[in-house]
């Protein structure tokens, strides 16, 4: 009978505890209708975006996909974020095993000899105990039932923060990536451009030897060879340094790295779907993080306000004690005991209190952050659409200069081999084309490189 009376009794606090605490509410966000920087002719409606495709299908170069997956594999911050997922993971279940009975087994034995005294003579005992103990906190005010929930929103926020550090590697290796094949372009044109301007010279010092022409359009014929051929050594130099760049992110050791298509070659869509804005809650993995956090931060509250109420444990012990080892599971060795406590908390000097308003200030805190990085992913998405756009806008401008400067660049070779102008305008007329080139490939990389951003601020490249 006090068995089933006990029996009943935490039959009816477990039925009766309550959850201390507020319940999760998503706070209230004003989600703009549409991404403010969308071209005019793009529907803002559309439910497709290009954060929703994989990485593989928005960077097509195969080199590129294979240094990506390189990076995935081996990358160091990625493998480091993968370590906290299995830290969350363990956190929880330690949490979690508080809400549940510990019990223990222990087991002695020994052997005595006591010596003769006055009264008894020296004898032996062999003393052998078997237990079983059992010590149970009742989640009676749900202390642990609250702690185990922000533990698993600690994990899932975890998770989706390995899912942002690979977002972000993602769009490193690719940008890193296109400003090679950049800097690849710019070796290109200034290496074709230092022959171009050699065998310029050799033809004004042929000139210069027959009388035809001026030593002064031989040094300033010079100056343009010796302008393309300095830009060659500080480029090796920045090629180098990206390669050693690139190869960190992949996890190795500096060393050269292999291209694939030329820059020029890898496609731009001439319009990105950005997809509903709504949407950017629930594919962004700083979000979600951060309101996972906000999940946490709620629950500790419940947490902290179970202080206030008493703590309740249950105990329990049984076994067999006997010295010796042949009685040792025979009823009169048996023993047992089964008890209770409450513990509560009379002064504290205003500890709980303070913890609870120091959770709920946490809380609140967890709010703000929540809201901020939805107005900065907004912010990233909005910025990112106007680059694209311009980038866009800008390169088409680019090549109309480039391919004016080379127009005008043979008309000013042709008019200074007919004698008609000065080595000075060709002179000038070579230098704003070597420069339109370069800034060509510029604003080709600035083209990819704000589609990078782009896919990243919308929540794209963590999808495996």
């Amino acid at each position: 009978m006090p068995g089933k009376r006990w029996l009943v009794a935490i039959a009816f606090l477990m039925l009766t505890g309550c959850t201390l605490g507020p319940k999760y509410k998503r706070p209230q966000v004003t989600v703009p209708d549409t991404y403010r920087g969308l071209a005019p002719d793009a529907s803002p409606q559309t439910v497709a975006s290009l954060g929703d495709e994989k990485w593989w299908s928005v960077y097509q170069d195969p080199q590129l996909q294979a240094l990506i997956r390189e990076a995935l594999a081996q990358n160091y911050d990625v493998r480091i974020a993968a370590t906290h997922v299995l830290q969350a993971q363990a956190t929880l279940g330690i949490t979690r095993a508080d809400q549940f009975p510990t019990v223990t087994a222990g087991a002695s034995t020994s052997n005595e000899r006591f010596p003769a005294t006055r009264i008894t003579p020296a004898f032996e005992t062999s003393p052998t105990s078997l237990n079983l103990s059992l010590f149970w906190e009742l989640d009676f005010w749900g202390k642990f039932r609250r702690a185990t929930e922000a533990a698993r929103a600690t994990l899932l926020a975890t998770e989706w923060g390995q899912k942002a550090v690979i977002s972000s590697l993602v769009s490193n290796v690719a940008s890193a990536y296109f400003q090679l094949l950049e800097l690849d372009s710019e070796m290109n044109i200034s290496r074709r451009t230092l022959d171009s301007r050699k065998e310029s010279l050799r033809l004004v010092e042929v000139r210069a030897k027959g009388g035809a022409t001026s030593l002064l359009d031989v040094r300033q014929s010079e100056q343009l060879v010796y302008t393309a051929a300095e830009a060659i050594p500080d480029l090796e130099r920045r090629i180098e340094q990206q390669e050693n760049l690139i190869s960190i992110l992949l996890g190795r050791n500096p060393a050269p790295v292999t291209r694939g298509k030329p820059l020029i070659e890898n496609p731009i869509l001439p319009v990105v779907p950005a997809g509903l804005a709504s949407s950017l809650l629930e594919r962004r993995p700083d979000i979600q993080s951060s309101e996972q956090q906000l999940v946490a931060a709620n629950a500790r509250i419940g947490v902290a306000k179970a202080a206030y109420f008493p703590q309740i444990t249950l105990t329990a012990t049984g076994g067999y004690q006997s010295s010796a080892l042949t009685n040792l599971f025979t009823d009169p060795a048996g023993f047992w005991s089964v008890g209770g406590q409450l513990l509560q908390p009379i002064f504290t000097a205003g500890k709980i209190r303070s913890n609870v308003r120091l959770t709920e200030a946490q809380q609140q805190e967890a709010v703000l952050v929540y809201l901020q990085s939805i107005q900065q992913a907004f912010r990233e998405v909005s910025d990112s659409l106007i680059a694209y756009r311009k980038n866009q806008e800008f390169r088409a401008q680019q090549e109309l200069l480039t391919n004016a400067a080379q127009d005008a660049t043979r008309l000013a070779d042709m008019r200074y081999q007919g004698g008609v102008t000065s080595y000075l305008e060709v002179l000038d007329s070579d230098t704003r084309y070597f420069d339109a080139q370069l800034g060509l490939a510029q604003a080709q990389l600035n083209e990819r490189l704000a589609l990078v951003q782009l896919y990243n601020a919308l929540g794209g490249g963590w999808q495996q």
